[in-house]
């Protein structure tokens, strides 16, 4: 049986080759060391997560420079709406940490995680979760607002939402396509795009993407 189909996104060949060939449960299927190369292969293969270094050449410009991870999730999210994104990176910066979050990205552990913590990360984005290394995990609740007085003001926030919009909310958070919110609720498509545009307006979100970081930084996952 195939593992977890995964693509791996980083500059250095030696170290997409030691993950290519020590993890476990997954079925690497494509490999990029840069946004343009990224952004096709994700496009091309439709893998289930994508493993992702935060710095990447292939943008021009200060900010896109040391953003390559982001401008990968940014354009190649829409092409690929089932894929998950994992950072995994050497950078430990709360900038880098908060950016990429908001972008998208499913969680975030660093380069200095065991294999079998990337492993174990891979499978929990997988299935859903949202995964962080530890001392990552502080600047990602401190930048959306997830302190004792935001977590309670998150009930009032969901009390905006209809029992069935909570349900929709909490699926498309955590990474199911429309369709896959569909049979599990068996409901429409229709339906589920209506009720994704109610909790989206209702929360004052721009996209699927913030809804994201918004329901992980209140721990609704």
């Amino acid at each position: 049986m195939s593992g977890i189909r995964v693509v791996i996104v980083d500059d250095h060949s030696i170290f997409r080759s030691g993950l290519r060939s020590t993890l476990d449960g997954v079925e690497v299927v494509g490999e990029a060391s840069d946004v343009e190369s990224a952004v096709a292969v994700i496009t091309a293969e439709q893998p289930e997560v994508v493993l992702l270094d935060v710095h990447l050449p292939g943008e021009t410009g200060e900010v896109a420079a040391a953003t390559g991870g982001e401008a990968v999730i940014r354009r190649a999210a829409p092409a690929a709406p089932s894929t998950r994104f994992l950072a995994l990176s050497v950078s430990d910066a709360a900038e880098d940490v908060v950016r990429v979050i908001r972008a998208g990205a499913r969680g975030y552990i660093t380069k200095g995680s065991s294999v079998a913590e990337v492993s174990a990360a891979v499978r929990a984005v997988a299935e859903g979760d949202a995964v962080f290394s530890p001392r990552l995990a502080g600047f990602v609740l401190d930048a959306f607002g997830a302190v004792s007085g935001e977590t309670a003001a998150a009930s009032d926030e969901l009390d905006r939402l209809s029992a069935r919009e909570q349900e929709v909310m909490r699926l498309i958070a955590r990474g199911y396509a429309y369709k896959e919110v569909a049979a599990e609720l068996f409901i429409s498509m229709k339906t589920v795009e209506t009720h994704v545009s109610a909790v989206l307006r209702k929360l004052q979100l721009s996209s699927r993407y913030e809804l994201t970081a918004w329901a992980s930084a209140r721990r609704l996952l």
